[in-house]
């Protein structure tokens, strides 16, 4: 099944300006909720295809996989999909491999992007001298296990020669530790670490490498552990709210495209200056 063309298509200029995406295929895990969901519905804005993955939440990834490809149906005479769900545990080595096998199998071509956005939070948030093994490992297993699989995928399979990406989704708790956050925080700053690293090591490839690092977003995960409202984030922010899925997306896209090309191997803070 190959990509679907678009009505700009036969002004390849307009439509790379309007699509900088157009012809370029993503995958975003934890994709079905939060700031994954904002990643990947902005992403298919600028015209990539996209492989939704999921862990647990079917009818969301669903229901945006159905959002995205009625948007495209209206605006092309095409019937190919731009969209297809597939559930992966990304702490599980065969389970990611299949994520890149569905986009070359939906879209026959190897991803372009990956944007690893899968991530857990202990909604206790227990101080390290109450951390249980368990709640570590767990942290572990899916925020830094789940990107380094991700990641391992894609430097093997993304496409080279130009446009390959590969963005991870950290926190900036990794540079403003709060107390409670620790196995949350130490498994950002695997990711942190790794990325730099990565991006070294992709030289020559047209590959880059970076993460993004919100502070406190309003999503499920925020409100499982906070209580107020988010009226004490909102303070602590020099835009004098908490930030949103929508907010950090842009970054997410701009990194993706061409124009994000000379930024490589970098943490790039997007949290609305927290004070």
């Amino acid at each position: 099944m190959r990509l679907p063309s678009h009505p700009m298509a036969a002004n390849p200029m307009a439509a790379s300006a309007a699509l900088p995406l157009a012809g370029r295929i993503a995958i975003v895990t934890g994709a079905s909720r939060g700031i994954g969901r904002a990643i990947a519905a902005h992403l298919a804005s600028l015209g990539a295809a996209l492989v939704l993955g999921y862990s647990t939440s079917s009818a969301a990834a669903d229901l945006l996989a159905a959002e995205i490809n009625s948007q495209s149906i209206s605006s092309s005479s095409s019937l190919c999909p731009r969209a297809v769900a597939v559930r992966a545990d990304v702490s599980d080595p065969s389970a990611v491999r299949s994520l890149f096998d569905a986009a070359e199998a939906a879209f026959g071509s190897p991803p372009h992007i990956l944007v690893a956005a899968a991530g857990v939070l202990d909604s206790r948030c227990p101080v390290v001298a109450d951390t249980a093994a368990e709640v570590w490992d767990a942290a572990m297993a899916v925020n830094a296990r789940g990107a380094f699989l991700c990641c391992r995928e894609a430097a093997r399979r993304l496409v080279r020669g130009g446009g390959g990406r590969i963005l991870c989704v950290s926190s900036s708790l990794v540079a403003a530790p709060g107390a409670g956050y620790g196995a949350y925080t130490a498994s950002k700053a695997a990711v942190e670490a790794m990325v730099r690293v990565l991006a070294r090591e992709l030289r020559g490839t047209g590959i880059t490498a970076n993460c993004v690092a919100p502070g406190p977003v309003a999503t499920d995960m925020f409100f499982s552990v906070e209580d107020g409202g988010g009226e004490e984030a909102a303070q602590g922010n020099a835009m004098g709210r908490m930030g949103e899925p929508r907010d950090i997306a842009p970054m997410v896209g701009f990194l993706c495209t061409d124009a994000g090309e000379w930024v490589n191997g970098q943490v790039v803070g997007v949290n609305g200056g927290i004070l």
